[in-house]
């Protein structure tokens, strides 16, 4: 905090996020003091959020491309820190990006916030991710930051958001080091080009002429000289004599002055560029591994509310979505209550510990789940338990999932703002009395369709659809869960039943009985060419029953192989003579078709 009690910002330095490289169990300790450090206020801060910074570092990085690009253009130089900018840009874009889609302002605005230190009012979240990128050089390694999490959680628990959070101010926090680095790239390369004009003008090269004296300005101004600036005028005048070039003797004075000398600082900055370019490359390559990783693996690893749960029930076995339930359940009976997210776990898992005297069987199985209490029928009598109070918003989403009556009196309510209007336009243009009364009742019908079509739509829009519980059954189903299902299914013959199973595998085909046919059959006169027929079009033995005769559906079902034989031997003894007979002609098909549907026997037709 500066003096007048505002905060200092961390923008304000612009030195690369680099500190002191902790080994994997210094980091654990550090996580630990650093839990104990940072406290969290419920006040709303002050602070811009960081997407506002995140727009200016893509502006800053996307100049710093465009220089490098044209200085690669230009054939120029350039430094592998430059290089790995240059050639992995598209990364960062995409970096950028997944921030703004996954940190909504809504999320933001309930992730906890620090109370002190040089990151107040920002995320602590943001602090622990902070940390970590300064103390490994923004080198990601998935199993050195689960254990730096886990030791942060031991002193202080995180919120189920603030872990789903971790990838994301991770992202932030290197984005905004390589910003930090790309500006020294850009300021470095501007410096060396300074050094070059000025030692051409010194030695009257490219066009230049000798001006010894170049330099006085540098001198009256009394500031540092930049390390890169200095670097590479020291690399231009190094074969040039002291004694011939005052330069050289000045420039030799001047680092002196600094407490420095030409040696040392161009050490120096061959060590800072090293550094960069090390720096860069590990934010390179660590934003390349964080769209590899497991995100989802990675937060149930560190959960501590995931622990609780697998621990005390059957919360490990359930599928992703069904566990995403759980948690959403909790985070929102936290957020409109006192307790925390740990507590509330406990509470749900106490609650399904002790079931009502009066519960059946069945209900008192439901009870020993927690997800009774989070998401199933107990979610009223826990959100009392508990303390949670329904905010406006959510109350306004209730009113159908329980209720009938909520839903037709909003229908109700709807109708008479919808009827009231033209009401009220045709009374202040003079209509009255019983005019005005039948235009009303005509409105009452289209008003309460519009009514329902606008309660509908309010209603979908607000509650959606939800996920049923299911388990993932990751080995297989256990034999308590095994079940048998049964298929009914007729065959013709007795060899077509002895065919496996698996020839209907997969098959839509559902087969009934063909119950009519045994009408049909008691009835020789009327129905008897039917019965032939039907044996003839779906190709059962002529000494079969009618019961075997199977009707189905309009889709098609290949023939066994026995009907088939049973076909072609139907067709040779037929003869040439009867398989040329000519087809009926239309009309004679209708009537045909007119006296099957009144009983009568066509005259083509011969008892079977």
């Amino acid at each position: 905090m500066s003096n007048h009690g505002s905060p200092v910002s961390p923008w304000d330095n612009d030195d690369i996020l680099r500190a002191e490289l902790f080994s994997t169990e210094r980091l654990e300790q550090h996580a630990a003091s650093l839990a104990a450090a940072q406290q969290v206020t419920q006040r709303r801060s002050a602070r811009r959020s960081l997407n506002v910074r995140l727009k200016d570092n893509e502006s800053v990085l996307l100049a710093a491309y465009r220089v490098i690009g044209a200085a690669v253009g230009e054939g120029r130089p350039i430094t592998p820190a430059a290089e790995w900018l240059l050639d992995n840009y598209h990364l960062v874009e995409e970096q950028i990006r997944e921030i703004r889609e996954d940190l909504p302002p809504s999320f933001y605005r309930q992730l906890p916030k620090l109370a002190d230190g040089p990151l107040v009012g920002y995320p602590r979240v943001f602090g622990l991710a902070w940390a970590f990128v300064a103390h490994s050089d923004s080198r990601f390694d998935p199993d050195s930051l689960r254990l730096f999490v886990r030791a942060y959680q031991r002193v202080q628990p995180l919120t189920i958001g603030e872990l789903w959070a971790v990838a994301i101010t991770l992202r932030i926090a290197l984005v905004e080091n390589l910003r930090r680095a790309a500006a020294r790239i850009v300021s470095g390369r501007a410096a060396r080009q300074e050094a070059d004009n000025m030692a051409d003008r010194l030695l009257g090269l490219n066009g230049y002429a000798a001006e010894p004296d170049a330099l006085t300005y540098l001198d009256t101004s009394g500031a540092s000289l930049p390390p890169a600036f200095a670097v590479q005028l020291v690399l231009r005048l190094r074969d040039q004599d002291p004694t011939v070039t005052p330069a050289r003797r000045w420039l030799d004075e001047r680092l002196t002055s600094q407490g420095t000398t030409a040696d040392e600082i161009v050490h120096e900055e061959h060590q800072r560029q090293g550094t960069s370019n090390v720096t860069v490359r590990n934010i390179i390559t660590s934003m390349r591994l964080l769209s590899d990783v497991d995100w989802q693996e990675f937060f149930e690893s560190v959960s501590l509310v995931d622990e609780l749960l697998s621990s005390g029930s059957g919360f490990a076995a359930m599928d992703f979505a069904s566990r995403d339930l759980y948690r959403r359940a909790i985070e929102q009976l936290a957020r409109g209550s006192k307790q925390t997210e740990l507590a509330l776990a406990r509470a749900a898992l106490s609650a399904g510990s002790t079931p009502a005297a009066n519960d059946s069987t069945d209900i008192a199985d439901r009870r020993c789940d927690p997800g009774y209490h989070l998401i199933g029928a107990g979610r009223r009598a826990f959100e009392t338990t508990v303390g949670y109070r329904v905010s406006r918003w959510s109350s306004l989403g209730r009113f159908s999932t329980r209720e009938v009556g909520d839903y037709i009196a909003a229908i109700i309510l709807i109708t008479g703002i919808v009827l009231s209007l033209p009401i009220m336009l045709l009374h202040s243009w003079g209509v009255s009395g019983f005019r005005l009364a039948l235009l009303a009742l005509l409105g009452v019908v289209p008003s309460i369709d519009a009514a329902i079509a606008l309660v509908n739509r309010a209603v979908m829009r607000g509650l959606g659809a939800t996920i049923l519980p299911g388990l993932a059954l990751r080995e297989g189903i256990p034999s308590h869960l095994r079940t048998m299902i049964v298929v009914p299914a007729l065959r013709r013959t007795h060899r077509a039943s002895r065919d496996p199973l698996s020839r209907f595998a997969g098959s839509r085909a559902v087969l009934r009985i063909a119950h009519g046919l045994d009408r049909c059959a008691g009835r020789a006169d009327r129905w008897g060419h039917r019965a032939a027929r039907h044996r003839r079009r779906w190709h059962c033995a002529p000494e079969s029953s009618t019961r075997t005769c199977l009707r189905r559906r309009p889709f098609r079902i290949a023939p066994s192989a026995a009907a088939l034989e049973h076909r072609a031997e139907t067709m040779d003894g037929m003869g040439a003579e009867a398989r040329q007979t000519p087809r009926i002609e239309p009309a004679a098909a209708r009537r045909t078709r007119h006296n099957l549907h009144r009983g009568r026997r066509p005259p083509s037709c011969h008892p079977v």
